[in-house]
């Protein structure tokens, strides 16, 4: 594991970058080296090595419109005697604060530590409340989800030609954007599980859709996977005890009229399934409390239906 803090990123890139930056606008307002030295708290000698190009500096950083624009504003200020050191750190630190929320040091930071990709991580900004710990629990479990089937030998023949997706809703989901799922669906890329990308909030339509309707007859079914319609899949089900749930297979009104079905029923099955119409592909959903359970549950019973 890679442990880095936010911090570090400043420290050893931001802060580099900004002196390197200043440097040349204060060169080029026809300040002595040792006059920038002293301005900045460096040696002359690193002065010298700013003016020379031999100090990395961050692209991201330095090609960033904010930061061209506040080291323009305190170069300025510096040269007409009208800014102090606690009004450069000042300006400095306020764009620490929008870098860091989910900015160019956000990115940098997910390099370092690939864990936080696609987690939309603001850490820095918000802390770790309960609010944020949810979503992090959310993103983590589809994660887990989607490397359990890429992991098994059989699911790719159950990827439906439209896609698959593993989505799980946040405790309180209200729409889709409080529902996590792998922007662009994972495909059968001859013969594998394909996930082409980190799970995200906001990225399913359908999935959520269907996840929403569930949790409004029973709010424990907050994580839901699609598959091809199979029989041996639906007795599978039948002989671990779950009555599949037959559905309309019709787009027009499709979650109002599912969640009909489902209090209809009396509650909400772990596997509900539709036929297929004219233009649509048959498709079975698998639900779980959690992404890791549905994808559980849908590994156990293709296993099931394949022996």
């Amino acid at each position: 594991m890679t442990l880095q803090l936010p911090s570090e990123i400043v420290v050893e890139r931001f802060l580099p970058t900004a002196r390197a930056m200043l440097a040349t606008r204060l060169d080029e307002e026809g300040w002595t080296q040792q006059e920038i030295a002293d301005q900045l708290g460096v040696t002359q000698a690193a002065v010298s090595k700013y003016g020379s190009g031999s100090v990395t500096t961050e692209e991201r950083f330095r090609t960033d419109t904010r930061m061209q624009q506040t080291i323009e504003r305190i170069a300025d200020g510096l040269a007409a005697g009208e800014m102090d050191e606690y009004a450069v750190l000042g300006e400095l630190l306020a764009l620490v604060r929008e870098f860091e929320d989910r900015g160019p040091i956000c990115a940098v930071h997910e390099e370092e530590m690939p864990a936080l990709q696609g987690m939309g991580c603001d850490l820095c900004v918000r802390g770790t409340d309960t609010a944020v710990q949810a979503e992090r629990a959310v993103l983590s479990s589809v994660r887990r989800a989607t490397r359990l089937l890429a992991d098994s030998g059989f699911v790719a023949e159950a990827i439906p030609n439209v896609g698959m997706n593993v989505g799980m809703a946040l405790p309180d989901a209200e729409d889709a954007l409080d529902v996590a799922a792998v922007p662009g669906r994972i495909h059968d890329l001859r013969g594998r599980v394909n996930v082409p990308s980190n799970p995200e909030f906001g990225a399913s339509e359908h999935v959520a859709g269907t996840i929403l309707a569930a949790m409004a007859v029973d709010a424990s079914r907050r994580a839901a996977l699609n598959l091809t319609t199979d029989e041996a899949f639906l007795d599978a089900a039948q002989e671990q005890g779950i009555e599949p749930l037959e559905f309309d297979a019709g787009y027009e009104d499709r979650d109002e009229r599912l969640e009909a079905t489902f209090r209809e029923r009396g509650e909400v099955p772990r596997v509900i399934y539709h036929s297929g119409a004219f233009g649509i592909e048959p498709i079975t959903y698998v639900f779980g409390e959690s992404a890791v359970e549905a994808a559980d549950l849908a590994i156990e019973l293709l296993d099931a239906a394949d022996t």
